[in-house]
């Protein structure tokens, strides 16, 4: 993989939000969870589908905090606008675990 300078990395932004509501997305091609997450009063809430339905439902994941993408610009995933993309990591067969912060912070909070 390329290196990148730390202006490009700059460049992600990278926030904590909390899942406020979620939601089964059957109209997906791949099994996924439509999701909005509360990034506080900078950035609202946004939403976005995610391919999590290996480890989390949508019961687990309201009040969940999750790190996401939000500079992408929007993509149409079917009939759902993806505001931005929920971080994740593949477990040994391919299920995604989400990154999160170890302890409560505030929404809106960015990475460094």
């Amino acid at each position: 993989m390329a290196e990148i300078t730390i202006d490009d990395f700059l460049k992600v932004d990278i926030r904590v939000g909390t899942v406020t509501r979620a939601e089964p997305f059957p109209e997906a091609r791949k099994p996924a969870i439509k999701l909005w997450v509360d990034f506080g009063p900078e950035l609202g809430e946004k939403k976005c589908s995610a391919q999590l339905t290996a480890h989390y439902t949508p019961d687990t994941l309201v009040g969940r905090q999750v790190m996401a993408v939000v500079n992408f610009p929007p993509r149409q995933i079917g009939p759902v606008m993806s505001e931005i993309l929920v971080l994740g990591v593949s477990d040994p067969e391919g299920g995604i675990v989400l990154l999160a912060p170890d302890q409560r912070v505030e929404n809106g909070e960015r990475m460094h």
